[in-house]
């Protein structure tokens, strides 16, 4: 049984509705919104190799902020969203924040922003994904209920036509989506990258471009 002490200090619902507020009152076109920015630091927690915020963090702040004040707390939601992630793993806790489209007979849950946050953090390391997703089928197979979720939503391309889920087939998806962020949590740290593989990927502090946006069978948005 897990203690109050064993508990992760996630954000609660008045924290979240106020980082909901601050990112839907700055965001463009192709902006994350709450549920991008949770699927993104999602990947990134489970991922090959560290990111740090300042290579995760222009993906979601676009604006000045107004004051110091105002800065300091937005920073705080989100590294308290961030430090959640593994936490909420470790103890059967996490479950993806979806967003809601409204269709005539109410609003469902949709997992598009998820999965379109959840592609940009593998980007930020794409080099290391696209090498062991082309090479090891464990991995792609571990991904495999994110993935179908992804193509339904239109958020990663397939060479092969897929038909769209059933209601039921996208809960299922849904469902096993902390399952699937264990897994693959536990993959990299045992199968952590070969030298080679870090010898071939982009330095954080390259100019290289970023890795494109439209990749058939792979993670677009």
């Amino acid at each position: 049984m897990n203690t109050p002490t064993d508990w992760p200090s996630s954000l609660d619902d008045a924290e979240l509705e106020e980082l909901d507020r601050y990112l839907r009152a700055h965001c463009g076109d192709g902006d994350l919104l709450l549920d991008g920015v949770h699927g993104m630091l999602s990947a990134i927690a489970v991922g090959p190799v560290p990111v740090t915020p300042t290579e995760w963090l222009p993906e979601v702040l676009h604006d000045a902020f107004e004051d110091e004040d105002e800065g300091n707390r937005v920073l705080a939601l989100l590294a308290k969203l961030n430090d959640s992630i593994l936490a909420e793993l470790e103890v059967d806790a996490y479950e993806p924040i979806l967003g809601e489209i409204d269709l005539d007979a109410g609003p469902v849950l949709s997992a598009a922003g998820w999965c379109e946050g959840f592609s940009r953090g593998i980007d930020i390391r794409a080099s290391l994904w696209e090498t062991r997703l082309a090479g090891d089928p464990q991995l792609m197979e571990l991904l495999g209920p994110v993935m179908a979720l992804a193509v339904d939503e239109g958020i990663l391309t397939a060479d092969a036509e897929f038909e769209k889920l059933t209601d039921d087939e996208y809960d299922e998806c849904l469902s096993q989506v902390p399952m699937v962020l264990a897994a693959v949590n536990q993959y990299w740290r045992q199968k952590t990258p070969t030298e080679e593989e870090l010898a071939a990927a982009p330095h954080p502090d390259d100019d290289d471009p970023a890795p494109p946006r439209q990749r058939s069978g792979e993670w677009v948005h």
